[in-house]
């Protein structure tokens, strides 16, 4: 599970009350038939047993890597530990560096003796709180592998937090968007993405394109909708007259030739990102941009007017919108 939200809507928070670290004002939190906390009362951390890793990783300064290791391992006689440590140094890849103390060790070595101190202990669940966010590129592709290994071999609940949406599309068997102290949605990294239930979901999963139109008339096949001072068909029928809506920057594409189907705009931003430009359109009647990719956008020019084609197959409606901010009791 991926705790995906922006930076203070409440996601380390959350962690650390499954954690046993902080006590939420009410309700419950349960794995499988063990009540962790109900009723204002809950089990202390060392209960839990929790498999933890902050998002500085927490290692103690004066110990080694081994040593850090070992000192989750409080239940075995010594030189078990010791033992026992130094597999899981093994597992990591990390034998050599055992006499190391952490400030001699890179960031993404740091993060292994973490995750395997977390580990050692045989947990019930593992906590990791945005575990990648100080690392370089390749170090955090190296460490996705690994979690993602380990994932597979773990018999146990993983919770990831982060803010990154590369990171829980990766990573992520099941995501949680949460915003302002509330989960919105829960559901595949898939179905989310594509199907944000709100424009604050959609807007946190970096959907762009993001409308509010209006039924013009309907049909036996669909219905027409406003966009701007222009129409679009729909092969469904929004349930009331003014509904809000989205559409990935991949169905918008450029048209060629113009059509009942195509709208006319002018191109108000233009910027090269990579092997694709990426546009901002302007429509008649209409605030927002469009945006979309084009591969070859050399000669276009800030100004010029397009013909643009919307794939609706791939527009969503919002099942409903987020309550306004007043309305939100719980806090992050």
């Amino acid at each position: 599970m991926v705790l995906l939200g922006p930076s203070g809507c409440g996601k380390s928070t959350l962690l650390r009350m499954v954690a046993g670290l902080q006590h939420p004002a009410k309700g419950e939190i349960r794995l499988g038939e063990q009540i962790w906390f109900q009723a204002g009362r809950g089990s202390k951390p060392q209960q839990r047993r929790i498999g933890y890793v902050p998002q500085h990783y927490g290692l103690f300064p004066h110990m080694n890597a081994q040593m850090n290791i070992a000192a989750a391992l409080h239940a075995l006689p010594a030189a078990e530990r010791q033992l026992e440590a130094k597999q899981w140094l093994a597992r990591m890849q990390l034998q050599q560096y055992a006499n190391h103390k952490p400030a001699e060790l890179s960031g993404g070595q740091q993060q292994r003796v973490a995750l395997a101190r977390a580990l050692a202990a045989q947990p019930s669940i593992l906590l990791l709180d945005e575990p990648f966010s100080a690392l370089d590129h390749l170090t955090r592709a190296d460490l996705y592998m690994l979690l993602a290994e380990l994932k597979q071999e773990l018999n146990i609940p993983i919770i990831l937090v982060t803010h990154n949406l590369e990171e829980a599309r990766l990573l992520a068997d099941k995501m949680a968007v949460m915003y302002q102290g509330r989960i919105l949605q829960v559901g595949t990294p898939a179905s989310v993405m594509q199907q944000p239930n709100q424009r604050q979901v959609a807007t946190i999963v970096g959907m762009q394109n993001i409308f509010n139109s209006q039924v013009l008339d309907v049909s036996a096949t669909g219905a027409r909708i406003s966009l701007g001072d222009q129409v679009l068909s729909l092969a469904t029928t929004p349930q009331r007259g003014t509904f809000s809506w989205c559409i990935p920057a991949s169905a918008v594409t450029v048209a060629s030739e113009a059509s009942s189907e195509v709208l006319h705009g002018q191109i108000a931003r233009l910027a090269r990102l990579g092997d694709d430009w990426q546009l901002a359109v302007s429509l008649p009647g209409m605030t927002e941009l469009v945006h979309l990719r084009h591969r070859n956008a050399e000669h276009m020019h800030i100004g010029q007017t397009l013909m643009l084609d919307f794939d609706m197959t791939r527009a969503h409606m919002f099942a409903h919108e987020l309550p306004k901010p007043e309305s939100v009791k719980a806090k992050a």
